[in-house]
């Protein structure tokens, strides 16, 4: 029984030693993310299709507002075009959610732009961006924008 104790005891103290670790670990990824965020951010501003050639998985599926799906290689063209463009993006809201390898991000953002020459926005929008830990480097797998009721 005293054994028992002992051991119970020892693996408690572990894991109240390494909540801290595990805590500040999440944190870190938090900042990462959050950081890669606006930098995505700052690529739509610029049309700089190279950040999306960097962290967009090879398998990345994209959703745009209209509903329309999206690979990789065909986001990247449409941004190359210069149809698209943005005039101003404010970050309203910006949630971070770490789940081991994998983060969420939740944005409530405001775009004002053209498409194909016509202008538009201010428009509300919310944007799901999901991060995925591939061999050291963050990857975009996923993210969809959906219309969002202004504040």
């Amino acid at each position: 029984m005293r054994t028992a104790n002992l051991v119970a005891s020892a693996l408690f103290s572990a894991w109240l030693l390494g909540t801290p670790l595990a805590s500040a670990q999440v944190g870190k990824v938090e900042q990462q993310i959050s950081v890669l965020s606006d930098e995505m951010i700052q690529a739509n501003l610029k049309g700089d299709t190279s950040f999306y050639q960097k962290y967009y998985a090879d398998d990345a599926t994209i959703v745009h507002g209209n509903g329309k799906l999206f690979t990789k290689d065909q986001d990247i063209a449409d941004l190359k075009s210069g149809s698209l463009k943005y005039e101003s993006i404010d970050v309203r809201e910006k949630a971070i959610r770490v789940y081991g390898d994998t983060a969420v991000v939740h944005l409530l953002l405001t775009f004002k732009g053209s498409l194909s020459g016509q202008p538009f926005g201010p428009i509300n929008l919310r944007r799901t961006v999901v991060w995925v830990n591939q061999k050291g480097s963050w990857k975009v797998v996923a993210w969809q924008v959906t219309r969002a009721e202004g504040k």
